[in-house]
């Protein structure tokens, strides 16, 4: 199948690896069918959608930035995504990306879980007060010595 995106242009994708997210995405409820595409040389991946090639979300892996996350999944979502065992499932969380790119945010109160077995996606909000949605990526280092901001 062949599909236009946001990032990559027109590219040719296997039908199989498209993800059925059943409610869609809030405010984007009309769109059902993403593929998780790589984006070259960087960490990050792109949930493209399959009908809409300008929509895009930037994701990454909350656990490598956060490693301690713990994204604890409400009942209701793992019965809505099928989800049978612990290793069916994948954690992204979508990035805003501002300039400069140090106060790039990522949405840990939201994550997109993704059941790779049933090839089913939902993004779900967490019962976790300690998760926001605008969690820095890219900790702000104090200003060398001898410098002062």
């Amino acid at each position: 199948m062949i599909i236009q995106t946001k990032y990559h242009g027109e590219l040719e994708i296997d039908e199989k690896k498209i993800i059925h997210f059943e409610e869609g995405i809030p405010s984007f409820e009309d769109e059902k069918q993403f593929i998780i595409l790589p984006l070259e040389d960087s960490p990050f991946l792109i949930l493209q959608s399959v009908k809409t090639a300008s929509l895009g979300f930037v994701l990454i892996s909350p656990f490598e930035y956060f490693p301690d996350y713990d994204a604890v999944l409400p009942d209701a979502a793992v019965k809505k995504l099928k989800i049978e065992n612990e290793n069916e499932v994948v954690v992204f969380t979508i990035l805003t990306v501002h300039e400069p790119f140090e106060n790039t945010t990522a949405n840990l109160r939201a994550p997109i879980v993704v059941n790779t077995k049933a090839q089913l996606g939902k993004q779900v909000i967490l019962n976790n007060d300690k998760y926001t949605t605008k969690h820095r990526i890219i900790k702000k280092s104090p200003a060398p010595i001898g410098e002062e901001g």
